[in-house]
């Protein structure tokens, strides 16, 4: 049980010994708690950020990587890596607004409302990372299908000896299979990270509204 509900059964008490907390007291208390929730999420946000393009920075000479830039594709994929940093530096303005907007916020009602919007902001932000992640997948197979020598010769190959089909969905098959995987593991990392401070979110605002009852 953590300091709030310690000090909300308290206040509840009719027993002299316990201090009474006003309604402004335990109001505040929540404030600075869900304060500090979206603040970690906006700052984690930036480290998920900044891990993710040091690692590509990191791995940007590796021999897949070399490859794929033989494939001269700057015009597809440079295009969709500005709109996807556009997109997120969208995100992270909207994380440091609710931090901001929360920190302010000088009612029950209004913070239950914030509190409903960084919620939704969250979802909104793992949603788009796992459609973008899905578009990047199938944006790269579709131009290993049509600029990559050696699968080139492997669909000449296949069309001659009428397998055409079955090697598309061979391809397309194990890449969902891939893609599933990926996602899965991002899933769980967003579950054990966003995940829990938006259940923490949750529970605030459900006390928000215990109180306000």
């Amino acid at each position: 049980m953590d300091e709030l509900e310690l000090l909300k059964r308290d206040w509840q008490k009719q027993d002299d010994r316990y201090p009474k907390l006003t309604y402004n007291e335990i109001y505040k208390m929540i404030l600075k708690k869900s304060s500090s929730i979206v603040k970690w999420i906006f700052i984690i946000s930036l480290l998920e950020f900044a891990f993710w393009t040091f690692i590509s920075f990191a791995f940007k000479d590796s021999e897949s990587i070399l490859k794929f830039k033989e494939y001269n594709a700057e015009n597809i994929l440079i295009p969709l890596s500005i709109i996807g940093y556009v997109i997120l530096a969208y995100f992270f303005y909207l994380f440091y607004k609710n931090y901001r907007s929360i920190s302010a916020t000088d009612s029950a009602k209004k913070l239950m409302e914030k509190i409903l919007k960084t919620r939704r902001t969250v979802k909104q932000y793992v949603a788009f990372n796992l459609i973008y992640l899905f578009i990047s997948t199938f944006v790269a197979l579709g131009i290993l299908f049509k600029r990559d020598d050696d699968f080139a010769s492997i669909i000449d190959e296949a069309s001659a000896n009428g397998e055409l089909f079955l090697l598309y969905a061979k391809t397309i098959l194990a890449t969902l299979i891939a893609l599933g995987l990926a996602i899965g593991l991002i899933l769980i990392f967003y579950y054990l990270i966003y995940g829990i401070l938006l259940k923490r979110l949750n529970r605030n605002y459900k006390e928000l509204k215990k109180l306000e009852a």
